[in-house]
């Protein structure tokens, strides 16, 4: 073999290599640094009920209507936000509605969508899924008020 090829399938294999460490450098660091970041956000979440401009709740078909979001175990336990007629998302990106520190999150994984005066929850291609009380989502679902959304250790329910 030529010595030329073999130089150049060296530095090739080389570069290569690089490409590999950096990637996975970046991996890491991404991981690592959203859940530092997205636990400052937590406390004034973004785009939720008046503070996006939306004053008037979704309403639900039984004449009841969810006005809150409450969590109820997990980290964020406690933690309530009006609801409003903006979508809201789940998930550990700092960009989230509720950014969630749960480590089996992921960066954008589920979302709270109001249509035809209902809620409907949607997994986002999440790796551990998203539960309706103990089923799987898998389409869009609607949202019995109190029925506990659970992503990982967090469990999540709507509120009248």
């Amino acid at each position: 073999m030529p010595e030329f090829v073999l130089a150049a399938a060296r530095f090739g294999f080389l570069i290569l290599l690089w490409i590999f460490v950096f990637t996975v450098v970046g991996v890491i660091r991404r991981d690592l640094f959203a859940g530092a970041r997205s636990s400052r956000l937590v406390a004034a979440p973004r785009g939720v009920g008046a503070a996006a401009g939306h004053t008037r709740p979704a309403k639900v078909k039984k004449g009841r209507a969810a006005h809150q979001l409450v969590v109820t175990a997990g980290t964020l336990a406690g933690t309530r936000l009006t609801l409003g007629e903006a979508a809201i998302t789940i998930g550990r990106a700092e960009d989230s509605t509720l950014v969630i520190t749960d480590d089996y999150a992921s960066a954008r994984h589920a979302r709270l969508v109001p249509r035809s005066g209902q809620w409907f929850l949607e997994d986002l291609g999440s790796t551990n899924g998203t539960y309706l009380d103990r089923t799987k989502v898998s389409g869009p679902t609607p949202v019995p008020l109190g029925v506990p959304i659970r992503i990982g250790r967090t469990a999540i329910e709507l509120r009248p």
